[in-house]
C-alpha cells in the first residue's frame, strides 16, 4: 500500500484566520458590526469539529450576491448569505453576505443589523462545517447550535428572540 501523499494528510493548524473583505462601504459604517461578525464566525468554527484554518467573509452588496447565486446555484435572485466550502483542509472556505438584504431583513424582523449579520456569519460557517437545513431534523440541529453560539455571544436566539440559557460568554 503506497504512503499517503502530503496533500492527503490531515492538516492541523494552530490558529484560525478570518479575513473580512469589505466591498460595500455601508458595512464600514459601524466598526462594532465588523468586530461582531468576526467574533461570531470565530466562535462558530470553534463550536464545530472543523479544523482550524483560514476563511474569508465577503461583505458585499445585493448585486454581487445575486450574481454569485446565479453563477453557483443557478438561482437568479439575491440571497442574504452564501457559503462555499473549500476542498483544501487548511482553507475552510468563503462566505458572502449582502448588505442590502441584511438591512431589510433586520428592519422587518426588528433586529439590529449587526446582530442579523452575525447570525448570517454563524449560519455560513455552519454550512462550511457541513450543517444543512434541507430536512427538518437537520434544520433543528443547526438552529439549536446557532442558538447556543448566540447565547455565548450574549445575543438573543435568532429564531425565537430569547436569550439562550447557555453557559458563559464567548472569550
Amino acid at each position: 500500500m503506497p504512503a499517503p501523499s502530503k496533500s492527503a494528510l490531515p492538516v492541523k493548524l494552530a490558529r484560525l484566520t478570518i479575513e473580512l473583505r469589505v466591498e460595500d462601504w455601508r458595512w464600514r459604517r459601524n466598526s462594532a458590526t465588523l468586530k461582531l461578525i468576526r467574533q461570531a464566525a470565530r466562535l462558530a468554527v470553534k463550536s464545530t469539529e472543523m479544523p482550524l484554518g483560514a476563511l474569508t467573509i465577503l461583505l458585499s452588496d445585493d448585486a454581487t450576491l445575486r450574481a454569485l447565486n446565479r453563477r453557483f446555484r443557478g438561482k437568479p435572485r439575491t440571497t442574504n448569505v452564501l457559503s462555499f466550502p473549500s476542498p483544501d483542509p487548511a482553507y475552510l472556505g468563503d462566505i458572502a453576505i449582502a448588505y442590502g438584504i441584511v438591512a431589510r431583513e433586520a428592519h422587518a424582523q426588528g433586529k439590529r443589523i449587526k446582530a442579523h449579520a452575525a447570525h448570517l456569519a454563524v449560519h455560513g460557517v455552519l454550512h462550511l462545517a457541513g450543517y444543512d437545513h434541507q430536512k427538518e431534523a437537520e434544520a433543528l440541529e443547526m438552529e439549536a447550535l446557532e442558538g447556543q453560539i448566540f447565547g455565548r455571544l450574549g445575543l438573543r436566539n435568532p429564531y425565537c428572540g430569547k436569550l439562550y440559557p447557555g453557559k458563559g460568554k464567548a472569550a
